[in-house]
């Protein structure tokens, strides 16, 4: 069976544009994963964490019949193949790639917590995933992703970087 998978895509080390489009390819690549829409990239200020520059974030949605716990194996793969280094929590990166919304799916294990815990807090995952699945249903939270922006107090510190198309660009 044909799942949708929703992930998030950041960078704000090395050449940040090119370090999104990289993971996507590479997941466009894989036997049983098909990158189906891409959000434009916004460029958003670090949460959290030590000084740091500004990251460029994205969300794609993925087509795949892979497991969620085998999908978020190859993405971490991926992160790894492109450099990635965890050093520190919320520390600058080449690379994040984080499973948001796999199907109807609310799994907590220790490895694989599904929506992703922090995704309705996060203006930088829920604006770009606004623009591909504004009526997208979050698993466990029974909102909309409309819903959940809808109900911002303050204005989001999200600037449009890119808009849609940004990775078919060379």
């Amino acid at each position: 069976m044909i799942i949708s998978a929703y992930i998030g895509l950041g960078s704000n080390l090395g050449n940040r544009l090119e370090n999104l489009k990289a993971a996507l390819t590479m997941l466009g690549t894989r036997e049983n994963i098909a990158v189906n829409t891409v959000s434009p990239v916004y460029e958003t200020s670090p949460l959290g964490g030590p000084r740091q520059g500004p990251f460029l974030n994205a969300c794609a949605i993925l087509k795949t019949t892979l497991p969620p716990e085998e999908l978020l194996s190859i993405m971490l793969k991926i992160e790894d193949r492109l450099g990635r280094v965890r050093q520190e929590r919320w520390g600058p990166r080449l690379i994040d790639l984080d499973l948001l919304v796999y199907n109807d799916s609310v799994i907590k294990t220790a490895n694989l917590e599904l929506p992703h815990p922090r995704l309705a807090e996060r203006d930088f995952v829920l604006i770009p995933l606004f623009d591909i699945a504004s009526e997208l249903l979050i698993p466990g939270i029974n909102k909309t992703v409309q819903d959940l922006l809808s109900n911002r107090n303050a204005p989001p510190e999200v600037k449009l970087f890119l808009p849609s198309g940004w990775q078919k660009q060379s």
